[in-house]
């Protein structure tokens, strides 16, 4: 079981590795977007930087992955007993892992919002659904997609006490998250500062996050 789970680790990394905004846009657009405005690796600044349709793709491809990196993981080590499908939770884990420090992009990525969003989707439909929620009222609310981030982000936690959830899906998630939040900490000092960008759904390409 033990190769399995390594197994399951390293198609997850690989897989989140392959990093949305970068591939489009160095494929399409001939451009690194960690050159322009916010410097992240993201679907926001994507959006920010080469316009929605790049932002589309790039969700689509940010979200697949974890998806995928999660039916891999499963395939690959079935049902544990007492742990659940613990090759799913690792591959989707690593998944992040891999888009945040992408090996093959010099392990600058993004932050890891839409792929960890389609892990606990995968795994946990109905909480992530209900975050997903909260997130969108956030952002229509103050068109800050930082503080929607955060906020679903933490919600997930304290909306999966209400499922029946394996300890070690819920001790991954919680990490998930921590993450999440580490991974914002510059944007948390300009929401502090009332400095942190609107979004713009028109994408004005160039403009800072």
């Amino acid at each position: 079981m033990f190769g399995k789970i390594v197994l399951c680790v390293v198609a997850g990394y690989l897989l989140g590795s392959l990093n949305g905004s970068l591939v489009i846009g160095k494929l399409f657009y001939k451009k690194d977007v960690r050159m322009y405005g916010s410097g992240n690796a993201g679907a926001t600044n994507t959006l920010r930087s080469l316009g929605p349709k790049a932002a589309a793709a790039v969700t689509v491809v940010d979200l697949l992955k974890g998806i995928l990196a999660c039916l891999i993981g499963q395939l690959i080590s079935g049902y544990v007993e007492n742990a659940g499908y613990v090759g799913m939770y690792a591959a989707g884990f690593a998944a992040v892992l891999g888009h945040n420090w992408p090996i093959f992009f010099g392990f600058k990525g993004g932050k890891g919002v839409l792929t960890t969003f389609a892990v606990i989707l995968y795994i946990t439909p109905l909480p992530a659904l209900i975050c997903l929620g909260i997130f969108i009222i956030v952002v229509a609310v103050t068109r800050y997609v930082s503080l929607g981030s955060l906020i679903a982000s933490v919600c997930w936690p304290v909306v999966s006490l209400f499922f029946n959830i394996p300890t070690v899906l819920r001790v991954l998630g919680i990490l998930m998250v921590l993450l999440i939040v580490a991974r914002h900490k510059d944007n948390i000092v300009r929401l502090k500062n009332h400095t942190e960008k609107r979004i713009s759904f028109k994408g004005n390409k160039g403009s800072a996050d």
